[in-house]
């Protein structure tokens, strides 16, 4: 199976890297569209801010090369909020795949933002993208801004307030957390992803 991770300008891509090949994956980091587009599994990644992300696909040509993808792909953190309409991050326009806009999380008593640490989330839906987990599973999260919950949605996490952890529409999928860091049930969400139809 071929796995393209696409080259969105963010860090940490040999840990993704690693996760996949252990799960039988043959991950290429490429921001080449037609490498992007004939491969079995589409990856977007993200580290950082979502108007720097927008930039750096646009000048690559990127969009709509993303938009038009018809093979399972998977966005994670930044990756699964750039699916989204809009982020108050800069006030950037993103890929708009999955209707709302992402927004700061608010900081109160006990609430820290960014929201780092482990995490668990609870499924609002059954979905192949699930199978194999527990009810309510631990990940990790690193992140300031989160997505709205809406029909996309199949699991959410609390973290002063519920947000949307893990989305689908069709063949695009997002998980605001790292599986690439968040052991088995990670691993577990990734061999659920290389396995779509």
């Amino acid at each position: 199976m071929t796995l393209a991770i696409i080259d969105s300008g963010g860090a940490n891509i040999s840990s993704v890297m690693h996760a996949l090949k252990r799960l039988g994956a043959e991950p290429v980091f490429t921001s080449d569209a037609a490498t992007i587009r004939t491969a079995d599994r589409v990856l977007l990644p993200g580290v950082g801010a979502a108007g720097a992300a927008m930039t750096r696909l646009k000048e690559l040509g990127l969009i709509q090369c993303i938009r038009e993808l018809k093979q399972p792909v998977l966005g994670i953190c930044l990756g699964m909020q750039l699916l989204f309409e809009k982020s108050t991050e800069d006030d950037t326009r993103c890929l708009g795949i999955i209707p709302g806009t992402l927004q700061k999380m608010k900081p109160s008593e006990g609430i820290r933002v960014p929201h780092m640490g482990w995490n668990t989330t609870t499924s609002k839906k059954t979905d192949s993208l699930l199978a194999g987990l527990p009810e309510q599973p631990w990940y990790y999260f690193v992140h300031s801004y989160c997505a709205p919950i809406g029909p996309e949605t199949l699991a959410t996490c609390l973290h002063g307030e519920s947000f949307a952890a893990i989305v689908r529409q069709g063949n695009f999928c997002g998980a605001q957390f790292h599986p690439e860091r968040s052991a088995r049930n990670g691993a577990r969400l990734l061999a659920n992803f290389l396995e779509l139809t």
